[in-house]
């Protein structure tokens, strides 16, 4: 990937802190953007003017698998019935400046919500999925704002799934 030293630095500046804290996050977050790199059917949108302004990427998934691995028991019902009929999305990451997450999230042309809108109208998919650490309740509430729901929500029954809460997206959301 001839940007990933770009999408490394963006995501080391959006990830707050100080320029020491930058270099801490940048190099776990490059070597599991690569492994997701190499997942069948990756994609990765990038939103840029002059510069990179943001990314959002992920790879499809059906109802089993890797991805799933230590998931048994914690997710069933509705989530599982849709990944049968079209694959899910696992969107991995959604990497937008601070203020993206502070203003105007709940607006329909935010850039975050149109890179996830994007990401699962390419693919086609029944339902957009991430897992985000429990303990990082400012991430849960900020893909909320965007549209995200518990799995759990709505009908998509599911349980605890321990240190990760499962979040879905309906496409065109």
């Amino acid at each position: 990937m001839d940007r990933l030293q770009e999408l490394g630095d963006l995501y080391a500046e959006t990830s707050g802190g100080d320029p020491w804290a930058w270099n801490q996050a940048r190099g776990p977050f490059l070597g599991h953007l690569t492994a997701d790199t190499r997942r069948p059917g990756f994609s990765l949108l990038i939103a840029e003017t002059t510069a990179l302004t943001g990314y959002a990427y992920g790879f499809p998934t059906g109802g089993s698998g890797p991805w799933w691995a230590g998931f048994d028991g914690h997710v069933r019902g509705g989530l599982l019935r849709r990944a049968a009929s079209r694959p899910l999305f696992v969107v991995s990451g959604i990497v937008v400046p601070p203020r993206v997450r502070r203003e105007y999230r709940d607006h329909v042309w935010n850039l975050a919500r149109r890179l996830q809108r994007r990401l699962l109208a390419d693919h086609g998919a029944a339902l957009g999925v991430a897992l985000v650490d429990v303990r990082d309740g400012r991430t849960v509430e900020t893909m909320r704002s965007w549209g995200w729901r518990y799995a759990g929500d709505d009908g998509l029954q599911a349980v605890s799934p321990g240190p990760f809460r499962i979040l879905a997206l309906a496409p065109g959301t």
